[in-house]
């Protein structure tokens, strides 16, 4: 084979893989949404997460690469007991921040009914109006909580949709 045409296939070859990672990359960080079954799912991992690694544990929750950004949602740590989210991967200025007051565009106090859903089996399913990241137009929200034993955290992780009623994904905690 000619040095010209070692040169040809490899560059092809590059290209080809290039293109294939692309692509790969593309379809996991697409358009694909969280469904119901992922949120609980990362949401009780990241509990057992922090059950285990306690306030150090809270820095990857800060940072939207750390995998707790996934699909188009993520999961965020809230801290019931001062009334402040203790950790969010994209709204840092929410970290520390007195929330029990904080009302969405109906007027629902949200943040407190989420830590008095943590107190529930499983935790719960609480729905609101808030804006999805990038925007500024409020949208349905519905947002799982769970408690997280033995730490004074308590995590969460939302999705968006018009149309899931409440009562089914609270039925989905009772199973």
């Amino acid at each position: 084979m000619k040095q010209n045409d070692l040169i040809k296939s490899l560059r092809t070859l590059t290209i080809g893989i290039f293109s294939a990672l692309l692509l790969f990359v593309l379809a996991a960080y697409g358009d694909e949404k969280a469904s119901p079954d992922d949120v609980m799912e990362r949401v009780k991992a990241a509990a057992l997460y922090l059950q285990d690694k306690g306030e150090a544990g809270l820095e990857d929750f800060n940072d939207p690469d750390s995998g707790w950004a996934f699909k188009d949602t993520y999961v965020w740590v809230l801290d019931c007991k001062n009334g402040t989210d203790a950790a969010h991967p994209f709204k840092p200025k929410l970290v520390g921040m007195a929330l029990m007051g904080l009302r969405d565009t109906t007027g629902k106090l949200f943040f407190a009914e989420m830590c008095d859903g943590v107190k529930q089996p499983g935790g719960d399913w609480i729905e609101y109006q808030w804006p999805k990241v990038g925007e500024d137009t409020p949208s349905r929200k519905l947002t799982y909580v769970l408690d997280v034993p033995g730490q004074p955290y308590e995590v969460a992780a939302g999705i968006y949709d018009e149309d899931i009623p409440l009562e089914q994904l609270k039925s989905m905690i009772r199973k």
